[in-house]
């Protein structure tokens, strides 16, 4: 089986480095550690449709990142993209927003099981800044908890105390607790009486370089009744996983109902816009926050908004991913079972979080030999990263599966051949 190269992508690299800081800055760049070896990744795509990107240097790629996850109908998709082009020609970003608002306002109520009105930005970090902002003008309070190593977005008050910009008053009203912990948080309701606002949380814990876990048995129902009883606001997380468990929400597909929703990457199937929903006892606290920025009416995204939900609605997009994602985890199980490796596979299947931790029992501790794994399959057409999620969409098929697994195979014979260099690079 072939290998790629990428002459091409390390070309436009080198200038990006000079006019770019990292070249190519934020989770889609080599300096996040997703991709490792940056020597095996392409750096900049060309062109996309379906299931599949070709990069610069012409290498076609089944693309199980989904760009990090807003590719749920595939990239292009006809539906989609048509009623974007349509809006375009009409009107796009204007002084008043277009009845498109409202539009999909009404369908996204319709949609969203707890939702009673929607509010639309652009990245998913908007909405997760405006959870907690609605959440403290309704309380009055000012403490947030949050589970450790759950990413919500940029902000410095979403990182972690030491990190490059971010100061001790950014996360002073922070509380921190393990995903699954109900007992802190009863701990935590008690020691901070009327003072939380808010609980913040992603719907299942899904972490990077971690495995991943889903709700314990009635974990959330147990939050549920504690942040109803206390006065504190539920609020959702739904910006990564939203539409791949369920059109009507996360919380919908868990059991529970939340206070506040946030969604973004499935939204539009890549078209820049993302939305919170929420019930009518916070709509006037929503509405009293000033909260706004210049392109979030634009209206082709929502154009596009309004076509990607029908159609997953029309189509149970979830539940296509998911079935996708089922049986791609559990061939990969068995490539690497076959191959003498262990792989451990977490999460929602839909978007999945994998590891290889051994070959022929012995442990991989360093996630090396994950590492090469995934990197001889990226440079064989399949590509995946490093220590996140991996996604699924509705344009990927059976013969897809199959040529992943094939590739999946290819990997791990190629890692079993080089595992004396990976494990001792000294050699």
């Amino acid at each position: 089986m072939d290998t790629y190269s990428y002459p091409k992508s390390a070309e436009l690299f080198g200038r990006a480095t000079r006019v770019i800081p990292g070249g190519v800055y934020g989770h889609l760049g080599p300096a996040e550690g997703c991709y490792m070896p940056i020597q095996d990744y392409p750096l900049f795509t060309q062109r996309a449709e379906g299931a599949y990107f070709w990069d610069v240097d012409g290498n076609r790629f089944i693309d199980y990142m989904c760009a990090f996850g807003p590719n749920i109908l595939g990239y292009n998709d006809p539906e989609v993209d048509a009623a974007a082009e349509k809006q375009q020609r009409l009107a796009n970003c204007t002084q008043n927003p277009t009845p498109l608002l409202i539009d999909l306002a009404e369908l996204m109520v319709d949609t969203v099981a707890m939702a009673d009105w929607a509010f639309f930005a652009k990245n998913g970090g908007d909405t997760t800044a405006f959870a907690v902002m609605i959440a403290r003008a309704a309380t009055g309070r000012d403490k947030v908890v949050l589970t450790h190593g759950a990413y919500h977005g940029v902000a410095p008050w979403m990182q972690q105390l030491g990190s490059p910009g971010v100061v001790g008053s950014d996360v002073s009203n922070n509380l921190y607790m393990d995903f699954g912990d109900v007992a802190r948080f009863e701990r935590y309701v008690e020691q901070h009486k009327g003072e939380i606002a808010c609980f913040l949380s992603t719907p299942y814990h899904h972490p990077v370089f971690d495995d991943n876990r889903t709700p314990p048995e009635g974990y959330w129902q147990r939050i549920r009744e504690i942040c109803t009883r206390e006065g504190i606001v539920l609020a959702i997380d739904d910006v990564r996983a939203g539409f791949r468990l369920d059109v009507r929400g996360s919380d919908a597909y868990y059991g529970f109902q939340a206070d506040l929703q946030c969604f973004c990457k499935a939204l539009a199937n890549g078209h820049n816009i993302s939305a919170i929903c929420g019930t009518d006892a916070l709509k006037d606290a929503a509405a009293s926050v000033m909260y706004t920025g210049s392109f979030w009416m634009s209206a082709v995204p929502m154009a596009a908004a309004i076509a990607c939900i029908t159609k997953m609605r029309e189509i149970d997009a979830a539940e296509i991913c998911l079935k996708t994602g089922t049986a791609l985890t559990r061939g990969l199980r068995d490539v690497a079972k076959a191959n003498d490796f262990d792989l451990s596979v977490s999460g929602e299947p839909s978007l999945w979080y994998m590891r290889t931790t051994a070959m022929d029992g012995v442990p991989d501790d360093n996630l090396l030999l994950h590492q090469a794994f995934v990197a001889e399959c990226v440079r064989r057409g399949v590509f995946f990263t490093n220590h996140h999620n991996l996604f699924t969409n509705t344009a990927m098929t059976d013969d897809d599966i199959t040529f992943t697994l094939e590739v999946a195979d290819a990997a791990y014979k190629a890692v079993r051949a080089r595992s004396r260099r990976i494990l001792s690079p000294e050699i």
